[in-house]
């Protein structure tokens, strides 16, 4: 399966300049959904994961069917203040900014194997971060798993260390 197909590029959106990589027609279309899960699940199911964490708010989608796939938990990463309390957070840079990102303290236990999810690797801060709140809870991280990497941009370093898996790639 060809799974690029079904992403549509968006020109100029949000800003001029920018290609918007549309993970929806990938999404809608339901035996192309079914694929890209079995893909993922195949890549990771025996990795004993015990936890996996969809980052806010697009890598819940798959992250809640990857988790269902694999028999593990499901936990969500958010922006600040959209998780009750206690959570741990984290600084991290952006782009053109700074944001912070929380999990609740008690989602993952020391020890859990952890497999971390989100449709798009850019930049990579948002998924560096996330990987940083599941080690300040002792988690393991063992594996990030995208939709798309966007190879043009700085994502794979940000992340070196980690096992990287995705369904498409944009080379530069």
């Amino acid at each position: 399966m060809d799974f690029k197909k079904r992403i549509r590029d968006v020109l100029d959106f949000p800003q001029k300049g920018i290609v918007f990589r549309d993970i929806g027609p990938l999404l809608e279309d339901k035996k192309t959904f079914r694929l890209a899960i079995d893909r993922f699940v195949s890549e990771f199911k025996s990795q004993s994961i015990d936890k996996v964490v969809g980052v806010d708010a697009r890598g819940f989608i798959l992250a809640g069917a990857l988790a269902y796939q694999l028999g593990a938990g499901l936990v969500m990463v958010r922006k600040k203040g959209k998780l009750p309390p206690k959570t741990e957070s984290v600084k991290y840079d952006l782009e053109y900014g700074r944001a912070v990102l929380e999990i609740r303290r008690d989602s993952i236990k020391p020890g859990e194997r952890v497999l971390l999810v989100d449709d798009v690797l850019a930049t990579g801060g948002t998924m560096k971060a996330t990987a940083r709140l599941v080690e300040k809870l002792k988690g393991k991280v063992v594996g990030v798993a995208f939709l798309v990497i966007l190879d043009y941009l700085s994502g794979r370093k940000k992340l070196a260390g980690y096992q990287l898996f995705s369904l498409i790639s944009y080379p530069r």
